[in-house]
């Protein structure tokens, strides 16, 4: 089988990856299979032969669908990439920092919340808490949040 595969696609690892599947054909079939002669391997190069056309024609499709994506505009440069990951990690960064003075309750809900923009119901089915105890909770991390932003200065 492995031979007959190879020599129909003309791809070896192709071969081998279609034997296994005429392999696992034949054994799904076993039971149901009445040889008229008492070899096999006429009915076996009738599965290879299905296998190998189905593999063939799903490559066709596979670089139809490929020829018909537009290829990438304006792609951004690798190093504009790199550039772009490292801003994104500094925000990230300052924004672990501004969550620092939260208790980690209050971190949770702040993340679910106001980051990932989830209602008070799903935070509180996601903590396994009540809503009014996500509400308490994002009250005191905004009063944290606005007694760090004005703080008074010895001036005043």
């Amino acid at each position: 089988m492995y031979a007959y595969c190879a020599r129909r696609t003309g791809d070896l690892n192709l071969a081998e990856d279609l034997t296994s599947v005429v392999s696992l054909e034949a054994f799904r079939r076993r039971r149901k299979l009445q040889l008229s002669n008492t070899s096999a391997l006429l009915w076996l190069l009738g599965v290879a032969d299905n296998v190998t056309r189905n593999a063939e024609r799903s490559l066709y499709r596979y670089r139809s669908a490929l020829a018909r994506v537009p290829p990438p505009s304006d792609r951004a440069s690798p190093e504009d990439d790199a550039i772009n990951h490292i801003d994104a990690q500094e925000a990230l960064a300052r924004a672990i920092e501004a969550l620092r003075p939260l208790s980690q309750a209050e971190r949770d809900v702040v993340l679910l919340v106001l980051w990932s923009e989830l209602s008070y119901a799903d935070a509180a089915a996601s903590l396994g808490i009540p809503i009014g105890t996500v509400r308490s909770r994002l009250a005191s991390a905004r009063q944290k949040f606005a007694a760090i932003t004005i703080k008074p200065t010895l001036s005043e």
